[in-house]
């Protein structure tokens, strides 16, 4: 079983397809490269024989034109050349006349007989003809005896000379390259296999030892950063890198997992021993005043509200941690749902006597959800006015483009250090422990918000000065991006 598993995963690695890709270039290159050399070889050698005949042939027609051979003049000196030459060639000579008679023929089958074939008639109209019979190996070329008419002062064509010319010669010296080139071929594919799996061993190395370095990480043996760094290629540079980002975000995520699970612990178990002191002074002490068993049954049940805030937001949260499939998309007048919501929070700003100011710019209609939004808005709101100055402000404005609906919360409140700018929406961080303990804050607010403005495809910003007061600024679509 672990051979096959072996063999498959073989066959599914990118050695192997690397292997089968260099033998398929290699293979392919080589019989096109062996193909066309045949190729030019047997034109090359069909085109010398062609040009030695004629060359030849012309000599001898015009011998033919000037002792009027095709007249029946007798030459020993011509018939003997036409019998050499035909031997020569291993090829038939054809002499014919203007009446497409066959005079000579050097194999003496066909003398007195009459042809007519396309190339004759070309030839009897001034044209050299040659045609290459691949199948019957051999070549045909018809020359033109032409001699001067001295009444006319033209040349006048008298008859034709018909060359069949064999091939096998060639084709014999074809076929032994072509065997010649087959046996190379072979041990160059054996070369070729060898060079090719060393290749691949070598080009997939970098990634082999990408995967051992990551293994190492991942069992704790790595480097001490536990970052990984492979420079052979400029990709395994740039994975890398990208590993390295990757790696590191994950453990982000995971000392941030551990420190929640730690805050989570903590921020539950501080109002449960807060009630068990107060609970255990009570029970150890006798005659308890009434006045004292109010105030301790006050704190207890502030701190069950403490208890009771913290479990809700933590619900939110876990509810925001969910996929966007979870939203309610219903189309809102954000511009009534933020009058509501300044509505509900308005005796909290006049408790504190901060100002608390809705500026619209124009309507605005939008699809969200809105109980996820709504909760987001008013942590927003809801911490401008905590976290504000006595006879503060907080101006919370709404405005849109085509695109976007636009959101600011502005406040005249004690800011945010710049050091904290980029943890505020960590979960339950605070800038201030003692203070948000104060006000009642679990640290939870703005990690709800952010979570409910990126699901809906939204974006958040903040801007604050220390002393001065902080302006958060949303960006949400008019139109829900699934």
């Amino acid at each position: 079983m672990n051979r096959k598993k072996g063999i498959r995963n073989f066959l599914k690695s990118m050695k192997f397809r690397l292997i089968c890709l260099f033998m398929l270039i290699g293979i392919l290159t080589g019989i096109l490269i062996r193909t066309g050399i045949l190729t030019a070889y047997e034109k090359h050698a069909v085109s010398n024989r062609s040009v030695d005949v004629i060359g030849q042939a012309k000599i001898l027609a015009n011998q033919m034109v000037s002792t009027d051979y095709i007249n029946g003049a007798e030459s020993e000196s011509i018939t003997s050349q036409l019998q050499q030459m035909s031997r020569i060639y291993d090829g038939r000579i054809l002499l014919i006349d203007s009446s497409f008679h066959i005079i000579k023929d050097t194999y003496d089958l066909d003398t007195d007989k009459t042809i007519i074939s396309e190339e004759v008639i070309k030839s009897f109209r001034g044209e050299d003809s040659m045609n290459y019979d691949v199948d019957n190996h051999y070549v045909e070329m018809t020359i033109p005896l032409t001699t001067d008419n001295v009444e006319s002062g033209e040349k006048s064509i008298i008859g034709v000379l018909l060359i069949s010319v064999s091939t096998d010669s060639i084709l014999a010296n074809l076929e032994y390259m072509r065997n010649a080139a087959l046996v190379l071929q072979i041990f160059g594919a054996v070369l070729l296999f060898a060079v090719s799996v060393f290749l691949s061993v070598r080009l997939t190395n970098p990634l082999k030892n990408m995967a051992s370095s990551i293994a190492e990480i991942q069992n704790g043996y790595g480097t001490s950063d536990g970052e990984l760094m492979i420079k052979d290629y400029s990709e395994t540079v740039q994975i890398s890198e990208k590993f390295n980002k990757l790696y590191s975000r994950m453990k982000m995520l995971d000392d941030s997992r551990q420190e929640f699970v730690s805050n989570v612990s903590h921020e539950l178990k501080t109002p449960l021993t807060s009630m068990k002191v107060l609970a255990d002074s009570l029970n150890g002490q006798e005659d308890v005043p009434v006045e004292l068993y109010r105030e301790f049954m006050l704190d207890i049940g502030n701190e069950i509200e403490r208890e009771n805030k913290i479990i809700n937001d933590l619900l939110s949260l876990v509810k925001m941690d969910k996929s966007a499939s979870d939203l309610n998309i219903t189309s809102v007048n954000i511009n009534e749902m933020l009058d509501l919501i300044l509505k509900r929070l308005k005796p909290i700003a006049e408790k504190q006597h901060v100002d608390l100011v809705l500026e619209s710019f124009r309507p605005v209609t939008a699809e969200i959800d809105e109980v996820k939004l709504t909760l987001a808005i008013t942590n927003l709101v809801e911490n401008a006015i905590k976290y504000n100055k006595e006879d503060g402000w907080v101006h919370v404005s709404l405005n849109a483009d085509y695109q976007y609906f636009y959101l600011k919360v502005e406040d005249s409140g004690i800011g945010i250090p710049e050091d904290s700018l980029e943890h505020i929406y960590e979960r339950f961080y605070r800038v201030d422990k003692s203070h948000s303990r104060e006000i009642g804050g679990t640290g939870l607010g703005l990690a709800i918000t952010r979570n409910a403005i990126l699901m809906h495809r939204g974006a958040i910003k903040v801007f604050s000065t220390e002393g001065e007061g902080t302006l958060f600024t949303v960006r949400i679509p008019l139109n829900y991006i699934a």
